[in-house]
């Protein structure tokens, strides 16, 4: 094999390969003598089946399989050997000119290619010490974890139907209704035995007032309008009437909140349960830290290391982005227009994107070649069942799925590998940490999930 660099531009890089025809030779010879003596033919015994007749009747086809075997291996063989890293696969380009292609197949011709790739920059890692990060925390106050007690006590509410009983808030009413606009009925509107708690704010405004103080055996006509952002926009903004069937008031019965309560719920007490209710509210809080301490991080990464990207990368990075975006304003019938953009405008700000992820997932990539940071097979392993809960009863179809998908494990690969060079990465910087209430913590989170 003969190997000449066309091409090393930057991170842009052209190879020729020469692979001699008698390399070439040499490999169908040994798959038709493989065949010869494996195969068996009409005519002949098995092992019998002479090799001049196997290369008039499947020459063609052998010599296929023979060159693509050498087009791969060669070229992998090509980079490994002068220790490239591309950034995607390489593109191979062989000749268009039909008479040496023939050629080759003749067995007369050496096999020669162009191979043409990107390869991944040096990266120069910034000293991770210097970076000024902030880390907010937020204590668990009684106040929340009575909250918590409550609502979970709530959500194990029970009704009980009473006789003559006028509804009022917290109680479920059963009705059946038949909703109309302009004295017609819509579609949707109709419903039979429809449970409403009073004071939940299920249905549209107005609708819940028409009913306080309704007796079972009530009929009702209740005046209610759809909101103007409803997500059906032929009634969005519309006045609707519905006309109501009371079938039953039922009043509500919420747990008492004590040991009992707790016990209900596997636990051993209140006290216990307190402490379980305030580990997931501090829980949920440390996730809101870590994701804006992780923006945080990403965004210093983001301005302490430039250089060149490999625009192969760039661009099915912002293909994606693409996509997504294109598909999501046809399935909400606007335009660029509609958002305030141009086009062109918009391909800009989501290349620019598109750079940026590509920059950072370089950057991380090269943090964990070089501290052999890695994903354990216990950590795919509780990865994937954290997809199969997801769907219950479909769990070996989940587990089929993975198996035969080997690029959908990648996928499930991918951000645990990134959490861990973010943990190795915050290790090194010691953010400050800083005390701060929920309210600006969650504010602070929706901005900066506004900012993308």
């Amino acid at each position: 094999m003969q190997v000449t660099e066309a091409v090393a531009s930057g991170l842009k890089r052209e190879l020729q390969v020469v692979i001699p025809k008698g390399d070439i030779d040499v490999k169908f010879n040994d798959r038709v003598k493989t065949l010869s003596g494996n195969m068996q033919l009409p005519g002949f015994r098995k092992g019998k089946v002479p090799s001049t007749h196997i290369k008039k009747v499947y020459g063609r086809s052998i010599m296929a399989e023979v060159l693509q075997e050498a087009l791969n291996e060669t070229s992998q063989r090509a980079i490994t050997d002068r220790n490239e890293r591309p950034a995607m696969q390489p593109k191979i380009d062989m000749t268009e000119d039909k008479d040496e292609i023939e050629k080759v197949f003749a067995g007369q011709s050496d096999l020669a290619y162009k191979m043409s790739f990107e390869i991944l920059p040096q990266i120069a890692l910034a000293d991770f010490s210097t970076l000024k990060l902030e880390k907010d925390t937020v204590a668990v106050d009684e106040d929340e974890i009575d909250k918590g007690v409550k609502d979970l006590a709530e959500r194990g509410t029970k009704f009980e139907v009473e006789e003559g009983r006028a509804a009022g808030d917290g109680d479920q009413v059963t009705i059946d209704f038949v909703g109309k606009i302009d004295g017609e009925a819509f579609e949707g509107g109709t419903g039979t035995d429809m449970p409403v708690v009073l004071g939940r704010g299920g249905f549209i405004p107005g609708f819940e007032d028409g009913l306080k103080d309704a007796k079972a055996g009530d009929q009702r006509t209740i005046n209610a309008t759809f909101p103007e952002a409803y997500p059906e926009k032929k009634l969005a903004g519309k006045t609707a009437t519905f006309d109501t069937v009371v079938k039953s008031v039922a009043k509500s019965i919420v747990p008492a909140v004590d040991d009992e309560l707790a016990k209900s719920l596997g636990l051993e007490d209140l006290a216990r349960l307190r402490d379980v209710i305030k580990a997931q509210i501090q829980s949920q809080y440390d996730q809101l830290s870590r994701s804006k301490l992780k923006r945080q991080l990403l965004d210093q990464l983001d301005k302490a290391h430039a250089f060149d990207l490999p625009q192969s990368l760039v661009d099915n990075e912002f293909d994606g982005i693409w996509k997504q975006v294109t598909d999501g304003l046809e399935r909400a019938k606007k335009t660029f227009a509609d958002e305030g953009k141009t086009e062109e405008g918009a391909k800009d700000e989501y290349r620019k994107i598109a750079e940026r992820r590509v920059r950072l997932g370089l950057v991380i990539g090269e943090v964990g070649d070089k501290n052999k940071i890695q994903v354990t097979q216990d950590e795919l392993r509780r990865s994937l069942m954290e997809q199969v809960r997801r769907y219950p009863g479909q769990e070996n179809m989940i587990y089929e799925f993975y198996d035969k998908n080997p690029q959908a494990l990648t996928e499930l690969r991918a951000p645990i590998f990134e959490d861990k060079v973010i943990d190795h990465i915050v290790a090194i910087a010691k953010p400050v940490e800083k005390s701060v209430t929920k309210d600006e913590l969650i504010k602070s989170a929706e901005d900066a999930e506004a900012m993308g």
